[in-house]
């Protein structure tokens, strides 16, 4: 299982969140201090007294969350990227196929049911649940309101985890006792792996008991992740993409895409313009799935000519929303297609 290791760095960049110029220690401003502030701003922003007392009774900063914060890997080299097949071996192997299928089965007028509503397919659905959680088994122990609150006054990204701790304050205001609120160092929890302003924003309730529960109901983990993927821009009716076959000498960088994505530009980097299914034959590329002639798609050769090669659709890049990483959407999506087998 991967849970999101990621998610809160990509957020960071992706709403535009710059780190402060000085950390609250170099300010000499304790923690103690600061969550007064912190929990002044949640006050202010309608949160209950009691939820607050609950929430913050002895807390204290975690010196391992510091840790390993401070050692996620920085900007990429251009040495090259590592090759697919590895990781595809690794994330999509018999024992997550075999679980996902399980799941998927076990739920069929469920998952139809979320896929009527929102156009998600279940296999996609099921995929995301195995690979963030492992099918719901790791979900990550980190007590949410220390980690967040500590990654806040340490203060590189303080602006990004000081809201993500106020919006845990709503979420645990719903209800949610301190025990449940538990999940990575970086703020993600559930099911789902969601930071706490994507619970807010796009948890739903998928069986109508007024909760929106992603740490134990089913419904309501596979509904939000649907709903995670509607808001993401996902295209019913569309695969997220098709094996195709490339001809022999064919030059996959003849045709490298020539914008430059304000996100994971070394993610989006690696794909090709953006063709028809049709230009894409006329090159000589072939879909092995049926896909229609009109439907716009990138060609994607990850580790390099001669190997695997896929024709993406947009929905890729829904699944690239989640969590921006071609290793990451390939198994996502090839996990999927086995599920669905």
């Amino acid at each position: 299982m991967k849970i999101l290791r990621h998610f809160a760095s990509f957020l960071a960049v992706s709403i535009g969140v710059t780190a402060a110029p000085a950390s609250a220690q170099d300010a000499d401003l304790s923690y103690e201090a600061y969550m007064q502030t912190l929990i002044a701003q949640a006050r202010a922003e309608g949160v209950s007294e009691s939820t607050l007392r609950r929430m913050t009774e002895g807390l204290t900063p975690n010196d391992r969350v510091i840790r390993l914060d401070r050692g996620q890997p920085g900007t990429p080299t251009r040495r090259g990227y590592p090759e697919l097949a590895p990781y595809l071996r690794t994330h999509v192997n018999s024992v997550r196929i075999n679980r996902g299928r399980e799941i998927y089965r076990a739920y069929p007028t469920l998952l139809s049911q979320i896929e009527r509503e929102y156009g998600v397919p279940g296999e996609i659905i099921v995929a995301i649940f195995g690979h963030e959680t492992s099918y719901g088994t790791i979900k990550g122990g980190f007590d949410m309101s220390r980690s967040l609150s500590t990654l806040a006054w340490e203060g590189r990204r303080r602006d990004l985890f000081a809201s993500e701790w106020i919006a845990l304050m709503k979420v645990a205001d719903k209800g949610y006792s301190r025990s449940t609120l538990v999940g990575s160092w970086a703020g993600a929890f559930g099911n789902p792996q969601f930071l706490p302003s994507v619970y807010l924003r796009l948890a739903v309730d998928g069986d109508g008991d007024g909760r929106a529960d992603i740490f134990n109901n089913r419904a309501d983990t596979f509904a939000s992740i649907a709903n995670y993927f509607r808001a993401a821009g996902w295209r019913p009716g569309q695969p997220w993409g098709v094996k195709a076959s490339v001809p022999p000498g064919f030059n996959v960088d003849a045709y490298k895409g020539e914008l430059v994505a304000q996100v994971c530009p070394r993610v989006h980097e690696r794909h090709s313009q953006w063709k028809t299914v049709r230009e894409w034959r006329e090159l000589g590329v072939q879909p092995q799935v049926p896909l229609g002639d009109t439907v716009m798609t990138s060609l994607f050769q990850p580790d390099g000519p001669g190997t695997r090669a896929w024709l993406l659709t947009s929905n890729y890049r829904a699944i690239l929303e989640y969590n921006c990483s071609n290793y990451y959407g390939m198994s996502v999506g090839l996990l999927a297609d086995e599920i669905a087998r």
